[in-house]
């Protein structure tokens, strides 16, 4: 253990060091700007894997900043969850970075600052074990992503961006005031420490606490796009550049990793009189977001906004097995979720593609000329849309179909059958029209002015994407069981709260 004494810190630590190198280095060669920014997230993946492994026996990592004890000092975590969303994290960045290599990050300035400070946020935020710098993290990655979404400017982007903006800041204002209650009441933002003292709540302050863990709820549903608050999710992430939007595609799920988190930790089933506050909640409105973001892929007009129609749905998918509360219904959405991360991130580097290769009409569901390199473009999106749609044999109708097994025991079992399984045929229903449309209804003369054929470095990263995707298929087995061991710790939190606090739980 003692090797590994400061490697929970070094996910943090790597990309701020890379950020603050980059801004200092403004005025030098963009090639070099370049090296350093990929060279610092290629190290992500190596340090993200140790990690895994070191807590994929259940170890528990706690990281001391300062080595001040918790709860009196800061403290970063890393079980299997943390480790699980690391991973994911720095794979994608990879990918979302080499497709932004081609020329993206020139559309404006300090693109690979922001680009390093955004993982800098995300990685905090799955480390940190207190809820006010869970906070910190969440303004950190949410400054860099504003900047990051603007990034090359425009009149949509710029709207959409001041609209992400807004609500954004409305969301850190309620979290601020959940945090400010919860600490009045309890004297610690320590999460195990919260977990201990939650449960032994008196009477005359459950309803402050209750209003409290309802507005954690809130905010982070905001972040995750659940059902009602997603509205600002499609414009952002249509308009903005593909690789940003690829690695947006990890921004719903630190939503949904918090309420993971903090259901499972303070409002757990050990919770007393706040046992199990959010589940009345979770599972209803993820049912509700599955089902209208599926309206929202059937009714897009250009194939960038039905990737992120498809972002919203995906998301009402995985907190939908979160909200059944079982271990293998978490199981199955732990294992879904970097397949759907994935995928989308796929999708928005495919439709910038799409894009160039058909001139003038873009990514438009609008008949035209045949395109440049249709056939590898077609191949691609018919497996990418496979993978999106949930369709055997890839990890997406495997992640399905578990959620479907721990779903027969619920009393909400037929509701998720027929919710699930409808939603699946309309995706599948739609994308396969958007396929029709670009690729086969062709006519008139090609633009060879305006049409960009896709070149292999285009098309790399999606074909790496797809590898990952294929990696979660092949490897089913043990992933899923790590997933399920994952769902397991997550759900008995007595051995993070022993971690943390280095005493055993009341």
């Amino acid at each position: 253990m003692n090797g590994f004494i400061h490697l929970p810190i070094l996910p943090v630590v790597l990309p701020l060091l890379a950020g603050i190198v980059l801004l200092a280095l403004r005025n030098r060669s963009l090639s070099l700007q370049r090296g350093i920014s990929m060279l610092a997230t290629l190290a992500l993946v190596p340090l993200a894997i140790t990690l895994l492994q070191t807590a994929s026996d259940g170890t528990q990592l706690v990281y001391a900043l300062g080595n001040w004890v918790a709860p009196y000092g800061i403290v970063l975590v890393v079980d299997r969850l943390a480790a699980w969303m690391l991973l994911t994290t720095a794979l994608l960045a990879v990918f979302a970075l080499l497709y932004a290599l081609r020329g993206s990050d020139t559309q404006g300035r300090h693109f690979h600052v922001l680009f390093q400070l955004q993982l800098f946020g995300l990685n905090g935020a799955f480390l940190t074990g207190d809820l006010f710098n869970l906070f910190v993290f969440f303004e950190i990655l949410l400054l860099a992503s504003y900047g990051l979404l603007l990034h090359g400017g425009g009149r949509n982007r710029v709207k959409a961006g001041l609209h992400y903006v807004v609500i954004n800041l409305v969301g850190s204002t309620l979290f601020l005031f959940a945090v400010g209650t919860l600490y009045g009441v309890t004297g610690t933002l320590n999460m195990a420490d919260l977990a201990v003292k939650l449960a032994q709540t008196p009477p005359e302050n459950l309803p402050l606490v209750q209003s409290a863990g309802l507005l954690l709820f809130a905010v982070f549903a905001l972040k995750a796009a659940l059902l009602p608050l997603y509205l600002w999710l499609p414009a952002a992430y249509t308009h903005t550049s593909a690789p940003v939007a690829a690695l947006f595609a990890i921004m719903t799920k630190v939503g949904a990793y918090s309420i993971l988190r903090v259901a499972s930790l303070m409002f757990g089933d050990a919770a007393g009189p706040v046992a199990n506050l959010l589940d009345t909640w979770l599972a209803p409105l993820a049912l509700a977001t599955l089902v209208l973001g599926t309206l929202g892929v059937l009714a897009s007009t250009s194939l960038r906004q039905q990737a992120a129609y498809l972002v919203v749905a995906s998301i009402g998918t995985l907190l939908l097995s979160f909200g059944l509360g079982t271990v293998d219904s978490v199981a199955a959405g732990l294992y879904y979720l970097p397949h759907t991360t994935f995928a989308a991130a796929a999708l928005f580097l495919l439709a910038d593609a799409i894009s160039r290769a058909r001139g003038s009409l873009a990514d438009h569901f609008e008949s035209g000329p045949a395109m440049p390199g249709a056939r590898v473009l077609g191949g691609l999106f018919f497996v990418v849309a496979m993978a999106i749609t949930g369709l055997p044999p890839l990890a997406g109708f495997l992640g399905k179909f578990m959620l479907l097994k721990a779903a027969i025991a619920s009393p909400l079992m037929i509701w998720v059958w027929s919710v699930v399984l409808a939603t699946g045929l309309v995706g599948m229903i739609a994308l396969a029209r958007s396929g029709s449309l670009l690729f086969y209804r062709t006519h008139g003369t090609p633009e060879p002015d305006s049409q960009t054929a896709p070149t292999t470095a285009a098309l790399t990263p999606v074909a790496g994407l797809l590898l990952l995707i294929l990696g979660l298929t092949v490897w089913a087995g043990p992933v899923s069981s790590y997933a399920t061991a994952t769902a397991a710790q997550l759900l008995a939190p007595q051995q993070y709260i022993e971690a943390v606090l280095g005493r055993t739980a009341p």
